[in-house]
């Protein structure tokens, strides 16, 4: 027996006066994954939690998260779940063990749980010796961790995280990353996850949706999202390769793109085509060919050739 998505949402829709900010969105997100849930800004990713979660009424189709309706149930969603959104939650005036003890208690946790659980987080996300400082002496990394900790501090099902590395240096970013990896990965739990960091993305999730203007672009495994795109890039490493020849390629072969980046030709193919008649036309137009190769394509790629087919 198959097991209900942890998340189904079925012709999700919101609109704000004259603006739809979310259009007839369809997506499942199975169980114990990070989903990533890419788009511009402005694209809707946002409302979209908020509709998950209940906080905002959809104009039309419905969403069941955890097997609730968020329209009907949406206080148990949320007893459920854990957020980090546009607020991180954290006081600064209190310690980050006071922090935690204060959720803890809102969540009607035990005190040796609540102690319990404290530990375990802060050491997992190497916080642990800073526990007795106040949280606003902490760098933004610190805090940014600190918020995710109290996010997954009631043990939740599911783990909603709005853009969790906006604001972080590279390398605060990364550690970050790793070590939320290595917690989520340990508790089972499934995240929603929004981001403008396509490189976090591409190491973080099993399962990403770009959506632009409230509407899906694509959704799946990355791997198979960049094998879409990647089959149709080639590199062609030479010499010769004049503005009047790219110009030619794109008149006779009927290219998407032709251009030279750092002394290797790019050729964007149409679907179905192979890169053979254009070798033959650049060998035959004069140019110098070294070697041929499909072009290695990223998550990156991928969202920004959704993001400018979308636009055309």
């Amino acid at each position: 027996m198959t097991a209900e998505p942890v998340i189904r949402a079925q012709n999700l829709t919101r609109d704000f006066a004259s603006t739809r900010a979310v259009d007839a969105l369809n997506i499942e997100i199975p169980g114990g994954i990070v989903f990533g849930f890419l788009g511009p800004n402005g694209s809707g990713k946002t409302t979209t939690i908020r509709m998950l979660l209940g906080l905002l009424e959809p104009t039309a189709g419905n969403a069941r998260v955890l097997g609730f309706d968020s329209k009907t149930h949406a206080d148990d969603i949320r007893l459920r779940c854990g957020a980090l959104l546009e607020h991180s939650g954290i006081y600064e005036r209190l310690s980050a063990e006071d922090n935690l003890q204060l959720y803890g208690r809102i969540w009607g946790m035990s005190p040796a749980e609540r102690q319990g659980r404290i530990k375990e987080l802060l050491e997992s996300f190497g916080l642990w010796d800073r526990r007795k400082d106040l949280a606003g002496t902490w760098s933004h990394g610190m805090k940014k961790k600190l918020a995710v900790a109290r996010a997954m501090l009631h043990r939740p099902s599911l783990l909603f995280l709005d853009e969790p590395s906006s604001g972080l240096d590279p390398v605060a970013a990364a550690g970050l990353r790793d070590e939320l990896i290595s917690v989520v990965r340990r508790e089972g739990v499934t995240v929603f996850l929004t981001t403008h960091n396509l490189s976090e993305a591409e190491k973080m999730c099993s399962r990403v949706a770009v959506i632009r203007r409230g509407s899906l672009l694509a959704e799946g495994p990355p791997d198979e999202l960049r094998t879409s795109k990647g089959s149709r890039r080639v590199e062609i490493l030479g010499s010769g390769f004049t503005a009047e020849l790219l110009s030619r390629l794109r008149a006779e072969m009927a290219v998407r793109a032709a251009t030279v980046m750092n002394e290797a030709l790019v050729i964007e193919l149409n679907d179905g085509s192979t890169a053979a008649p254009l070798v033959r036309l650049l060998v035959e137009s004069g140019a110098e060919i070294e070697e041929v190769r499909r072009a290695q394509v990223s998550l990156e790629d991928v969202f920004l050739s959704l993001v400018e087919e979308d636009r055309q």
